[in-house]
Parts: C-alpha cells; sequence; structure tokens
C-alpha cells in the first residue's frame, strides 16, 4: 500500500484555494490531478461529481474526501486543498469542509481504492493532522506534514 505522501502529486496541493463552490473547488483539483496523471481533466472532473451527487463526501471536522475510480490509472493518486473559504460537502456534522483530500482509484482495483481512502480518513481523523494542516504557512509546510504526520500513521 502506498503510503498518504506518495498519493499526493506535485501539482495537485493547493496551500490556499480560493473557490466560490465545491464544483469549482472540485474542478480545479480534478484538473491539477490529471495534469499530473496524464488524464483527460474532463473524465476525472465527471467521475468525482457523479460519485459527489451519489452521497456528500464531507467526513467531519471541516474534512472532505472527494473520491472517484477512474479509467487510466495504475495505482491510486490524490491532491489536496486547504480552502480559504470552507464549503459544504453534506458532512455528517453539517461542518462546511476547508481541508479537501480528492483521491482517484484505477476503475479494476477496487481494493486499492478502499484501502488508499480508509488510509486517508484515518490520518484526516487525527486533529494533530488537521491542525498542521490548517497551520501550514504554504506548499512547503504542506508537504513536510505530509512526509512525517500523516504518513507516521500506519494501514
Amino acid at each position: 500500500m502506498r503510503e498518504i505522501k506518495d498519493l499526493v502529486l506535485p501539482g495537485a496541493i493547493f496551500p490556499r484555494l480560493a473557490a466560490g463552490s465545491k464544483r469549482a473547488a472540485l474542478q480545479t483539483m480534478a484538473e491539477a490531478i490529471a495534469a499530473g496523471a496524464k488524464l483527460d481533466p474532463r473524465a476525472v472532473f465527471d467521475a468525482v461529481l457523479l460519485r459527489e451527487r451519489l452521497a456528500g463526501t464531507g467526513v467531519g471536522e471541516g474534512v472532505a474526501i472527494p473520491h472517484a475510480r477512474v479509467a487510466g490509472l495504475t495505482h491510486p493518486v490524490g491532491g489536496f486543498a486547504r480552502l480559504e473559504t470552507p464549503i459544504d460537502f453534506d458532512a455528517l456534522d453539517g461542518r462546511p469542509a476547508d481541508l479537501v483530500f480528492m483521491l482517484l482509484a484505477p476503475l479494476d482495483r477496487g481494493a486499492d481504492h478502499l484501502k488508499a481512502l480508509a488510509r486517508v480518513s484515518r490520518a484526516l481523523r487525527r486533529q494533530d493532522v488537521r491542525e498542521s494542516l490548517r497551520g501550514a504557512r504554504g506548499l512547503e509546510d504542506m508537504q513536510a506534514v505530509f512526509e512525517s504526520a500523516i504518513t507516521s500513521d500506519a494501514a
């Protein structure tokens, strides 16, 4: 199983994403991940949006994990954004999300998708990780959080 730091594509980390809507946030993130993974950005956005319409991906505590399975991948990949203005991702606690981890996985590797989703969810449930991501001053600080605090959470 890949570590979270290995899931996050370098060009798909947004320390301060200004998005006026959930759709805009998802589109920006989908385009960045698609570029890094050499995928069709429209297909990625459509897959994530379709999954989001089935059920909100807000997991609570200001965190959302939009995810989808898409063609053209051999392993899970992802991106992360700290939103300047929190957005409603239909979390059970009703809190809008300011920390968004988008996860994409291959169509034919459902177990890999679930393992990666569980690993990301476990890490972002940790208060220290959320606080570190919220307090990060920029890209380098966020990468350091992914290198240390998040990857220390064993699957």
